[in-house]
């Protein structure tokens, strides 16, 4: 059931091992990962990518209890830049990351649209629920510009500290109201 995505600029496709060595050199950077869950070891393993894509990421693929792409830039370098996963939770159905040198330019909000569609109208699941730090303004708007809208706020931990979240849902309706429209 996974599958390869294209977009103008992206290519998304299901991880592989050979992948840990480029999520080891751009993911552990207090930037990225300071919104991300308390429980992301800190400071990161210098095994920890190939340990967390042999151990977890990989077997979950298999299991079909998460699905993941590495985002390819068509005309970029030969590695990913970054990831975006979907999880059958009922608390969390997404998470990403992306590499320094590539935030701020669309790349984000690009492969969340071909993945958020895959959740909606081939899983077809009712709801996207996200999490996300108040502080964590570039991931808000990615989910803002989709359609989601807050229905929680509260306080958790993350890597950086105890931070004020906020709870979204995007529904299969509005996406493809939006998606129509």
């Amino acid at each position: 059931m996974q599958r390869t995505f294209e977009t103008p600029r992206l290519i998304l496709r299901p991880p592989t091992l050979q992948d840990a060595p480029a999520t080891q050199k751009l993911f552990p950077h207090w930037e990225i990962v300071r919104f991300m869950s308390a429980g992301i070891p800190w400071p990161y393993p210098e095994d920890g990518a190939h340990v967390f894509f042999r151990d977890v990421q990989l077997p979950a693929l298999e299991r079909g209890s998460s699905f993941c792409w590495a985002i390819r830039l068509k005309n970029g370098p030969e590695y990913h830049i970054g990831m975006v996963s979907l999880f059958q939770r009922r608390s969390e159905n997404r998470a990403f990351w992306l590499a320094l040198p590539w935030q701020g330019q669309g790349i984000m909000t690009e492969a969340c649209e071909p993945v958020t569609d895959f959740w909606f109208n081939s899983l077809m699941e009712p709801a996207l629920i996200v999490s996300k730090a108040v502080e964590n303004v570039g991931s808000r708007r990615i989910t803002e510009k989709q359609g989601g809208r807050v229905i929680a706020r509260g306080e958790r931990a993350f890597l950086s500290g105890r931070l004020p979240f906020e709870t979204w849902e995007l529904t299969r309706e509005d996406w493809n109201a939006r998606r129509r429209g």
